[in-house]
């Protein structure tokens, strides 16, 4: 039949229905070769006879589609060569009928299936009759092959587009006369990218109506590899439609939000590709008004990358008038603190990070509201990596302002940044994300919340008052704790603290010392004394200081060496010692006497730490009397002290053994004798200590 078609040609043509009917059959034959003669027959007959062959064509479509999924890729090959001739030549409503299968062979796993499936489509959008009608249906298709894996499919995908767009373009010469005259480049194009021809352009936008729905709903389909081809496509079609996208952008938008959720991340990818040549071609005033009232409902992170993405597809200059609605609009705490989830903070850090590398000094307009983003984004609880890159941010944000550090923002908007967190302070709970951000505030801003000490001292000062909630108080005290303990370099770093401390002392600390019932309550007591012990062991609470708020707050500490803390007590040991040591003679017989039983119950303590700060603090309370007048009116006080620290000679620590020993020989210097009399007592009873005997020699020294 081959040599037939081949030697007859057209004197074929009265026997084309028995030519068709034995193809039918041939075409699904079982033998492969017998199927791949049959195509090559079928090509042979539609160019044989092309003016009888178009009422005959139909009958070979179904046997072609039958066979177009062959488990062999050279006879798909034939297939969808024999199908693009049929078509040609025979019926060009047939069209409809194999393009879904041409479709899915631009998935298929073998690189000349996909090229057979673009020379077709190529040569229909070039010679096919009816080919104006199926513009919308054949572009996708060859458009499809610009991200082929193989170069030389993407190569003939271009090379078929640009003669189609040249032939568009003389067919249609009368109507793009003016653009073809006029038409100016854009300014602003993606780097990289060459831009198509206007007959190219041209084509897509006009078909872009009838392409879209179809293509937006492939972008959502539950097949992975259609998604992603899907995704592709959207891209080309952007770019070719320039500002035409215009007038399909609603429905861009809520396919974009869907997809940039989508599991696969090259979908992702080149949706947000996408997103970018809607910042290139349309204006700012439409696209961004669009996309900022889906923030008005509730923000996804989708709508943040999308938003994102359009921003650094934009012009500067272009963006700069619309940077304060922006802003304004990212620092809404409907946007920035919608969610905690590290995902939404994460895109929401990459569109700060995009208009700041986008608009740079520009920026300095809405620096303010950028800085917001970025201390809530700090804030994030249990994201690290996020932190850092935040921290990053906030210094890629003073250098495009020309600032000599991050610091420096902190200076111009500290009041600012405060007054933000404070709005609703009064009302705070455990779950406000205020919280965070004032810990944020205060602890990156390092010497500059020094500057501000009247807003943070008010808010701490109402916060952390008895009547607020317990979790909370506590998540500002360990916030006090941090910053005091490197107080110079932070809340003192201007050296205003101290006119506060009355107010962080009487106000703050002291009423919360005071014992409450439970666990909260009692690490709320333990981050107090903590707090206490920072403003006196960085000795921002002065001698003077301390002579003025002793009374109020030794019986608090007094109780705190009872908690069942290990920190409260150790802190309470070591603030008592240090209270003895800086207001010796300030005590009076009644308060030493109420001081020294309570120190001595910690040398029984489980922690070695408390035993060696009580035995420390025994010493201290020893040169108080040494150094006042009520040695005489004590000397019961001290001759118990003797009898007890005595005993604990015996400690199995023997750095608490040397501290106990340490105390002794201070406070030999008050009744020594009475001492001896202790000891040989001791000595008497059991066999002569090494410490005793120690402490026999130190008395007989300080004698002579």
């Amino acid at each position: 039949l081959g040599l037939l078609l081949q030697r007859c040609g057209a004197a074929v043509a009265p026997y084309l229905s028995d030519v068709v009917r034995i193809l039918q059959a041939t075409l699904l034959d079982h033998y492969a070769e017998v199927r791949r003669e049959s195509c090559r027959c079928a090509v042979a007959c539609a160019q044989a006879v092309p003016e009888h062959f178009h009422m005959q064509s139909e009958s070979l479509i179904n046997p072609l589609m039958q066979t177009v999924s062959h488990q062999h890729y050279r006879v798909r090959v034939d297939v969808i060569q024999a199908t693009g001739a049929v078509i040609q030549f025979g019926n060009g409503k047939s069209v409809d009928d194999v393009l879904s299968h041409l479709a899915q062979r631009l998935f298929d796993e073998i690189p000349k299936v996909r090229q057979a499936v673009t020379t077709v489509i190529g040569e229909w959008l070039l010679h096919l009759r009816d080919r104006y009608s199926y513009f919308h249906k054949l572009i996708p298709l060859l458009l499809g092959s610009f991200t082929d894996e193989i170069p030389e499919n993407m190569t003939l995908a271009w090379t078929y587009w640009e003669k189609i767009g040249l032939q568009w373009e003389k067919e249609n010469e009368e109507d793009l006369k003016d653009k073809m005259d006029f038409s100016v480049s854009p300014s602003h194009y993606p780097k990289g990218v060459t831009r198509p021809g206007l007959g190219c352009r041209e084509l897509v936008s006009r078909n872009l109506s009838k392409i879209l729905p179809g293509l937006c709903h492939d972008i959502t389909d539950w097949v992975e590899n259609t998604r992603i081809k899907a995704s592709q496509l959207l891209y080309t079609l952007l770019l070719h439609a320039e500002d035409h996208i215009t007038q399909h952008m609603d429905l861009l938008l809520r396919t974009l939000y869907q997809a940039c959720l989508d599991e696969e991340s090259e979908v992702v990818r080149n949706c947000v590709k996408a997103a970018e040549l809607i910042g290139t071609f349309v204006n700012p005033k439409v696209s961004l008004k669009l996309i900022t009232s889906a923030f008005e409902k509730t923000p996804k992170p989708s709508c943040i990358m999308v938003l994102t993405a359009v921003i650094r597809g934009s012009p500067k200059e272009i963006l700069q008038p619309h940077l304060t609605d922006l802003g304004n609009m990212l620092s809404q705490a409907g946007v920035c603190q919608r969610s905690e989830e590290v995902f939404y903070m994460e895109q929401l850090l990459y569109c700060v990070e995009a208009l700041i590398e986008v608009c740079q000094e520009d920026c300095k307009e809405i620096c303010l509201q950028l800085l917001k983003v970025l201390v809530t984004v700090m804030a994030t609880p249990d994201s690290q990596h996020l932190k850092e890159k935040a921290e990053e941010t906030v210094c890629s944000l003073a250098e495009v302002q020309q600032l000599d550090s991050f610091l420096c923002l902190y200076k111009q908007h500290i009041i600012q940044l405060l007054e933000w967190v404070s709005v609703s302070h009064d009302s705070w709970t455990c779950y406000s994300p205020e919280i965070l951000q004032l810990d944020v505030i205060a602890n990156h801003s390092g010497p500059v919340i020094g500057e501000a000490l009247d807003d943070f001292i008010l808010i701490l000062k109402t916060c952390l008052q008895p009547n607020k909630d317990p979790q909370m108080r506590l998540k500002l005290f360990t916030v006090l704790s941090q910053l005091l303990q490197k107080a110079n370099e932070t809340v003192n770093s201007q050296g205003l603290f101290p006119s506060y401390l009355e107010i962080v002392i009487k106000d703050i600390l002291a009423p919360n010392l005071q014992w409450h019932a439970g666990r909260t309550a009692a690490a709320i007591r333990t981050t107090a004394v903590s707090c206490l012990w920072a403003l006196i062991h960085c000795e921002t609470l002065s001698p003077e200081e301390t002579l003025k708020v002793k009374d109020v707050l030794m019986p608090e500490i007094i109780a705190a060496m009872d908690e069942d803390s290990k920190i409260s007590r150790l802190m309470g040991c070591c603030i008592v010692g240090v209270f003895l040591k800086v207001c010796g003679r300030q005590f009076d017989e009644d308060q030493l006497t109420k001081i020294y039983p309570e120190v001595l119950k910690r040398l029984d303590d489980a922690s070695r730490d408390v035993r060696l700060a009580a035995a420390r603090t025994l010493t201290n309370w020893f040169n108080c009397v040494k150094d006042s007048d009520m040695k005489s009116v004590m000397k019961s006080n001290i001759e118990i002290l003797y009898q007890e620290l005595l005993i604990h000679l015996d400690d199995q620590d023997q750095d608490t053994q040397n501290a106990v020993l340490n105390a002794l020989k201070e406070g030999s210097i008050l009744y020594p004798e009475l001492l001896v009399r202790e000891i040989e007592v001791i000595i008497h009873k059991h066999r002569t200590p090494v410490y005793c005997n120690q402490l026999l020699h130190h008395i007989q020294s300080a004698k002579e």
